[in-house]
């Protein structure tokens, strides 16, 4: 019989690169708060027409990678590929469209069937912010700042580059259109199968290509910068100012841009190049199109989404708790419930505590040594009948005999850390 292996593209989070996802995540939506975002909550499972609507027919997530469901009812249901759409049809579902501007923060995972390798899973783990009914530039300064702020407390902040670009508004974007065909009609036959599909639905989609030979197609195309409006260099020359006035570091990227019709103006993405090939770890930009775009009224939005995944592997060790456990030693299985309720005293006072179960007082030690306690709770017959506790500091061997009253203080004056 073979051997259960999780589904490729998955993979189990055990607890220590659990506690790095959970580090990210609670930094995070920390720092979300404190810049006013609430969290939200969508399903993983949404209508196909969230994404087919917002993503387009023609995109890579709908046409090859969303994972769909094959639904006992006969609706057209899909594993989410990304948390944006979700958040915005749950707005206009909610009826909370008179109640802006709305901040919200939400973290969760997405599902995209793509080729696996380091840093790309088909089960992915994102953060992300909304930021929805600001048009104003410092809407786009303030995410900027948050995600920011967030790889400064996690201590990545100097090992990413936040680069950056504008779009421009829908005039200005028209105008690259005709450009940008007018360049590509003589490379035409040398375009990707998906790219010459894209010609004549969305030239821009293009610019966003995976392929090689889209890639140096392309080094020779016009700029959007070059077709960009006065209006939309101001916008953009705001953005650029706040993020010097608040001494937030960036590259302008003239070759970044979002292929889908609902992005307008500023795009972002930190990268990193210590993860190789997978190097944005968070990424966003304007989206000023996309509620009207799901039936609801023109509400500007701005946001952006993290790689859980990405960042938990970047983080330093330090960030994995290493907060010892105090051992809790019954000296006979007859006294394990007495221990449990001794156990349950020092944790009401914020300890971490492991119980240890089976084996005589020799065993339970060693026990209590490879789960790397720092000192130990021993009860015996004569313990619980004086109402003692032995307490043993297991680096330096001491061992101390307290009444079980003053179990605590004494854990207190010893240095025993706490929660």
């Amino acid at each position: 019989m073979s051997q259960l292996q999780p589904v490729r593209g998955t993979h189990d989070l055990l607890p220590l690169e659990h506690q790095k996802h959970s580090c990210v995540t609670r930094v995070a939506h920390g720092i979300s708060k404190l810049y006013g975002f609430n969290e939200i909550a969508t399903p993983i499972m949404e209508f196909k027409d969230v994404f087919k609507r917002t993503l387009g027919d023609a995109s890579d997530i709908v046409t090859k990678e969303m994972y769909e469901i094959a639904d006992r009812g006969g609706e057209d249901i899909v594993l989410r590929p990304e948390g944006t759409a979700g958040v915005v049809r749950a707005v206009i579902s909610g009826g909370l469209t008179q109640s802006m501007p709305l901040k919200y923060f939400y973290a969760g995972p997405m599902f995209r069937y793509e080729r696996p390798q380091k840093g790309r899973m088909r089960q992915l783990h994102q953060i992300g912010v909304e930021l929805l009914g600001v048009s104003d530039p410092v809407g786009d300064v303030e995410v900027i700042s948050l995600a920011y702020e967030i790889l400064k407390n996690l201590e990545l902040h100097d090992r990413v580059t936040l680069e950056i670009n504008t779009l421009g508004d829908k005039e200005s974007r028209n105008t690259y259109r005709e450009t940008l065909l007018t360049y590509l009609k003589d490379h035409h036959a040398h375009l990707s199968p998906d790219s010459q599909m894209r010609f004549d639905r969305n030239p821009l989609r293009i610019l966003d290509s995976k392929d090689e030979g889209d890639k140096r197609i392309l080094k020779g195309a016009p700029l959007l910068s070059e077709s960009l409006n006065d209006f939309s260099k101001d916008i953009f020359a705001k953005i650029c100012e706040g993020l010097d006035l608040l001494k937030i570091p960036y590259k302008l990227n003239p070759h970044l841009v979002r292929g889908l019709d609902y992005y307008c103006h500023v795009a972002f993405e930190f990268t990193t190049t210590d993860l190789g090939s997978q190097g944005t770890v968070l990424a966003g930009g304007r989206y000023d199109g996309l509620m009207e775009m799901m039936g609801g009224p023109s509400v500007p939005g701005v946001g952006w989404a993290g790689g859980i995944d990405r960042l938990a592997m970047m983080l330093d060790n330090k960030f994995i708790m290493d907060i010892r456990p105090i051992a809790v030693i019954p000296m006979d299985e007859n006294l394990d419930i007495k221990g449990l309720e001794l156990a349950n005293l020092v944790r009401d006072q914020g300890c971490f505590v492991e119980m240890t179960y089976g084996g005589n007082l020799g065993k339970r030690l060693k026990k209590a040594n490879k789960m790397n306690a720092c000192a130990a709770l021993i009860l015996g017959e004569d313990e619980i009948k004086n109402n003692t506790v032995s307490l043993k500091l297991l680096d330096s061997g001491d061992q101390f005999l307290i009444p079980q009253d003053k179990v605590n203080e004494t854990l207190r004056e010893k240095g025993i850390r706490q929660w």
